[in-house]
């Protein structure tokens, strides 16, 4: 299992390098084929050129010990710790067998100290087994080195430095062979860091792009809240105040035809209002970002009221049954346009409220101006949203008009009056104002 496929936060140094893939091994397969190669064209040099250690050794059988070396990195990734030993093994008894040549064996054992460091899982193993070849190496080293102290066989025609040539060739070896090992070493250790590395990465960035989906889904939902009271605001409204005055008109045909004219007139207005307010949003739904005001501006406009349209929509609910009045306190100043629009869907909930769910005669909508901000009430002599004899509501009205008042950091009263009927009230908090205010507008 990978780290991408937990759901808790991985322990990062306890991580564990997944095995090598089909291609990687494959890889290591064409790369164990051109050591060898190496193997056996540096053997025929090598052998060609009089440099053979041991004479007894023939052509053939140096061939067979340089592929014997060579041949374990083949699994060098799927099993670095079982190519290490093997191949360490190897080339002590080749150099021991009198091989001669070692470039190309030092090559394989490099490669398995490097890959035992970048793709043995168990780390604690992989460091005790790098440390005991590189000791074994230095211990087969150091044999080699009191021989050629004990036995000196090598002679230094041109030696012309200032060190004595036999000492110089020991620190030659031992300089040499410190470099090669610990390279091997260091390049595998950070060989397998750099792959954990990229696996953390490839984790945090799986990370983020489920936090990106989830932040996706969660705008989708909280728009289609938003779609959704939209929808209920204009629709709910405009079609309980058509259906009140339809019924008005019906109610007074055969008796009063002017008033049954004036009624139905309410009801086309009202209904041209619902659709240009559709129409209006869902113009704003289906263009592109920047194209909704350049394209559609009335369409736009009309999907947004905001607190001139106040009257009207105070009209529109006045029926022979519901006489409504509108009142505005206080000095006007300007308010931002969300302040507005929830103003005004407020207000337009709250009538419909009193239209589908009361029995009210009159309803009262106050509009002020405070140095506080802007409050608006509507209240009513009805028997409430939930008194006997109406439609029970779902409830959800009530929750649009508390979210969109929270929005704004203001506040949402309702209930019923103590004298009868009931109340609404919004408290839209204007900072701004306060602050431009100053004093003066206090005193």
């Amino acid at each position: 299992m990978t780290v991408l496929e937990r759901d808790e936060e991985p322990c990062w140094p306890r991580w564990r390098r997944p095995l090598p893939t089909r291609r990687q091994q494959r890889n290591d397969v064409l790369v164990a084929l051109a050591v060898l190669a190496g193997a056996v064209f540096t053997v025929v040099v090598v052998r060609s050129m009089g440099l053979a250690f041991n004479d007894d050794v023939s052509l053939g059988e140096q061939v067979l010990w340089g592929a014997a070396v060579v041949a374990p990195i083949v699994v060098r990734r799927r099993y670095p710790l079982a190519t290490l030993a093997a191949v360490g093994v190897l080339f002590i008894v080749a150099q021991a067998r009198g091989m001669g040549e070692n470039t190309v064996p030092s090559i394989a054992l490099f490669l398995a100290i490097y890959s035992t460091g970048a793709w043995e899982r168990r780390r604690v193993a992989a460091r005790w087994a790098r440390i005991t070849v590189i000791v074994a190496m230095f211990v087969w080293l150091g044999i080699a080195i009191v021989r050629l102290l004990v036995e000196p066989t090598v002679e230094f025609p041109g030696a012309s430095g200032p060190l004595n040539p036999l000492l110089a060739a020991v620190l030659y070896d031992v300089g040499f062979n410190a470099m090669f090992f610990l390279s091997a070493y260091f390049f595998g250790e950070m060989a397998w860091l750099s792959a954990r590395r990229q696996a953390e990465l490839a984790y945090r960035a799986e990370q983020l792009r489920r936090s990106q989906e989830e932040n996706t889904r969660g705008a989708i939902v909280a728009e289609r809240l938003r779609i959704a009271r939209e929808l209920h605001d204009v629709v709910a409204h405009h079609v309980s105040v058509m259906g009140i005055q339809a019924g008005a008109a019906r109610r007074v045909i055969d008796t009063d035809r002017e008033l049954a004219r004036t009624a139905l007139d309410t009801v086309e207005e009202t209904a041209r209002a619902a659709i240009e307010e559709l129409r209006g949003l869902l113009g704003v739904l289906r263009a592109e970002p920047g194209e909704a005001a350049s394209e559609e501006p009335e369409s736009s406009r009309e999907s947004s009221p905001d607190l001139e349209d106040l009257p009207g929509l105070v009209e529109r609910t006045r029926s022979e049954s519901l006489d409504v009045a509108f009142a505005v306190y206080g000095e006007p100043y300007p308010v931002s346009d969300g302040v507005a629009l929830s103003i005004y869907r407020v207000t337009q909930e709250a009538l419909t409220n009193v239209v589908k769910h009361s029995l009210a005669g009159s309803v009262d909508v106050r509009l002020r101006y405070l140095d506080s901000g802007v409050e608006v009430e509507i209240t009513d002599d009805g028997r409430g949203p939930s008194g006997p004899g109406r439609p029970q509501g779902s409830g959800l009205g009530l929750v649009g008009m508390r979210e969109r008042v929270a929005v704004h950091g203001g506040e949402l009263e309702t209930g019923p009056r103590p004298t009868g009927g009931y109340r609404v009230r919004a408290v839209f908090p204007q900072p701004a104002r306060r602050r431009a205010a100053g004093g003066a507008d206090v005193a």
